[in-house]
């Protein structure tokens, strides 16, 4: 397997066989502005990153955490481009691949990587699942396959963000391929390339740790992207999965190095961590030989003392996890390379940012503040799923209900997808539209008075 076989049909979009040449951008630019103008991208400024309903306007939601790991992104992946088109200059001159194209693709898939996460972020993942394992959801999924089942016990925003951007609803248009983006975004934005079963208890490889597709787009993937780009299959007997496309690497380090550290500066925002502490963890990330300690000494403000060595260390981590990448390229090329490029890192970096993050779920992740929130939202989705799932089950026996559900998520071929389709209706909303529909629906609050 080689980087040409990968990009032979990389520009091709979903579902349509044509080849674009723009003269204004490229393909992967213009799937990061596709992702950018649409209306799952913009719910993310409303979804919980750290804390639900941040009343400071430092903390980050999902949409600028996903903004700057997009940023992150692009820095990889031009470093790892250069790289490869000089290595490698068969792929400029046969392929039309540039250097840059690299750094879009990874950011284009960076911009994405959390749009099908739920309200209340993991919490949010965790109340779904524990509702579908309910017995109040008993009746509702007694009949699905294993599979499917267990697509929804264990939900995943992963999964669901696949499903949004390349899943038309049946109703809305008789073009397939939701955002119509190209097949190396896809793949790329595709972190866990398999399906819910056969689920692997401490599995040591990062492509297999989690699923990525639910059953619903497991033969689009096969067929329309894996195919297509020849990702290297690992299939086994009971399910269907494939090897990484080599830059989600590239996405998994971007996402890492930037909730790691950027989870942390916001816990130093939201007064959970004191100064001291965050300084000391963020002055043991960065290369001191090129630190310019005067200047920092002169700078008196503790907040932009803490941005300026977030900057610092972040830049440092991406340098790291670039040469990490282009050392190991051949390999993770081949899909004989399957860790995670932080893990790669040298030991004491390992050992500092593995002290951040249990600090961070100590501190953070943890607090008061934060738990009570998520425990409301615990009640709150489990409260909307049921009430949803029935009405389009069961249209005539809960028709204001499913007057209230948007007719894109009407219906569906089975019960499965009808399931699916309220579940999606749910999982897309914001962590307000949740709060505020529960609040209606139960008359604690009534809209419009």
């Amino acid at each position: 397997m080689n980087w040409t076989n990968y990009f032979k049909n990389a520009k091709q979009r979903l579902f349509d066989d044509k080849q674009y040449d723009y003269k204004d951008r490229s393909v992967f630019q213009m799937d990061y502005d596709r992702i950018v103008f649409s209306s799952a991208f913009r719910r993310l400024q409303n979804k919980t990153q750290v804390l639900p309903f941040p009343k400071s306007d430092y903390v980050r939601n999902r949409l600028t955490h996903s903004l700057e790991t997009a940023s992150v992104g692009r820095s990889l992946g031009n470093i790892v481009g250069y790289h490869i088109i000089q290595k490698y200059p068969e792929l400029q001159n046969k392929s039309g691949i540039l250097p840059t194209d690299f750094g879009h693709l990874v950011s284009a898939a960076c911009l994405a990587h959390d749009i099908g996460n739920p309200p209340f972020g993991h919490s949010g993942e965790a109340a779904i699942s524990q509702y579908f394992k309910s017995d109040a959801a008993q009746t509702f999924i007694k009949d699905l396959t294993e599979k499917q089942k267990a697509d929804l016990q264990h939900f995943e925003g992963n999964a669901s963000g696949l499903r949004l951007i390349a899943h038309t609803p049946e109703n809305q248009s008789g073009i397939k391929g939701g955002l119509r983006l190209s097949l190396a975004t896809y793949a790329t934005f595709t972190k866990y390339p398999k399906e819910s079963l056969p689920k692997r208890k401490a599995e040591k490889k990062a492509s297999l740790k989690k699923f990525g597709i639910y059953q619903s787009e497991i033969e689009m993937f096969e067929h329309e992207i894996a195919t297509k780009l020849q990702l290297i299959p690992q299939h086994t007997t009971k399910g269907k999965a494939w090897k990484r496309f080599p830059l989600t690497y590239l996405v998994e380090a971007a996402d890492d190095i930037c909730y790691h550290l950027i989870d942390f500066e916001d816990g130093f925002h939201m007064k959970f961590l004191p100064f001291d502490l965050v300084e000391q963890h963020f002055l043991a990330l960065i290369n001191k030989q090129k630190f310019d300690f005067d200047r920092y000494q002169k700078i008196y403000d503790p907040t932009v003392k803490i941005n300026y060595l977030r900057s610092v260390a972040i830049n440092h981590l991406v340098q790291t996890a670039g040469q990490i990448f282009v050392e190991n390229e051949a390999d993770f090329v081949t899909g004989s390379l399957d860790k995670a490029l932080l893990d790669l890192f040298p030991d004491d970096l390992k050992a500092n940012l593995k002290k951040i993050i249990q600090i961070s779920i100590d501190k953070v992740y943890q607090s008061d503040t934060v738990l009570r929130i998520e425990l409301a939202g615990m009640k709150v989705l489990p409260d909307l799923l049921h009430k949803f799932i029935a009405a389009n089950l069961y249209p005539d026996q809960h028709k204001q209900l499913f007057k209230l559900l948007p007719e894109m998520y009407h219906g569906g071929s089975n019960d499965y997808e009808k399931i699916l389709n309220a579940t999606m209706y749910i999982s897309n909303m914001t962590d307000r539209q949740a709060v505020s529909l529960y609040k209606n629906l139960n008359g604690v609050e009534l809209a419009g008075y």
